[in-house]
């Protein structure tokens, strides 16, 4: 039985997981209130959507 390697495609949570527990870091950091730390999680979400989907993609063709 041999494993096959995991590609890349399975390794994105990872940009997803990293840019959501560093946008509630730095809404944490901010300390305006709770609501900043929703909004930097939602916003490290979609920074890690554009770069999983348009960034990572165009580096993959070249």
């Amino acid at each position: 039985m041999s494993k096959h390697p995991q590609s890349d495609k399975d390794l994105n949570y990872i940009y997803y997981l990293v840019a959501i527990l560093s946008g509630i870091f730095v809404g944490a950091v901010i300390g305006v209130g709770f609501k900043w730390v929703i909004v930097g999680a939602i916003l490290g979400f979609l920074t890690a959507a554009f770069f999983v989907n348009v960034l990572a993609k165009s580096s993959e063709e070249a």
